[in-house]
């Protein structure tokens, strides 16, 4: 299978299918949009950032944190094709519904995340994980279901960083400020 570009991939998964019906007009345009539940759809530029540092590759295993309407988690899906398991993780049920529905890719399956854990560690090992929420810290938990080699892209003190794990070492670098919604992992 030949990759994709971020850009083919974003093109095939069409951002209005995944909008509520009063906000999928605006579907084109660079901004976040609300998708009810206090939460938003990413804007576009952030999403295909975060993407080009997250480096995804066919056949990867990727875990999409704060998932909402799904978009992020079918273009990482796109990305990664049919050998790829592509797992996403939402606290909202209504949007873990709406998603499910939007996601076409048997590739990729959504999940209502547990109040216990953040991410899914029972599925852990990723060689990718995209988060689209702000930490307060660098999230540990998540960094711990990093495969050998594997990435994590994820905001948090409002910058978002990379986190590559070599060995038992995490490597971070920072890219610049960005606004997301916060990143829950306590009761909800």
């Amino acid at each position: 299978m030949q990759q994709k570009s971020i850009a083919e991939a974003m093109s095939a998964q069409d951002r209005r299918r995944f909008l509520p019906s009063e906000v999928a007009e605006f579907h084109d345009s660079d901004r976040p949009l609300p998708i009810g539940h206090g939460q938003t759809n990413s804007q576009p530029s952030t999403v295909a950032a975060m993407l080009d540092l997250l480096e995804p590759f066919p056949g990867m295993r990727a875990l999409d944190v704060g998932s909402g309407s799904g978009w992020t988690a079918a273009i990482l899906g796109e990305l990664g094709g049919p050998d790829s398991r592509i797992v996403a993780v939402e606290r909202i049920p209504e949007l873990v519904e709406r998603s499910r529905e939007a996601i076409d890719q048997p590739w990729v399956s959504v999940h209502r995340a547990s109040p216990d854990a953040l991410g899914l560690p029972e599925l852990a090992p990723f060689d990718r994980i995209l988060v689209s929420a702000m930490a307060e810290d660098a999230p540990a938990q998540l960094m711990d279901q990093l495969a050998d080699g594997g990435i994590m892209v994820a905001p948090w003190n409002e910058v978002m960083h990379r986190a590559r794990r070599v060995g038992d070492r995490i490597e971070i670098t920072e890219h610049g400020g960005y606004t997301f919604v916060p990143l829950i992992h306590t009761r909800f």
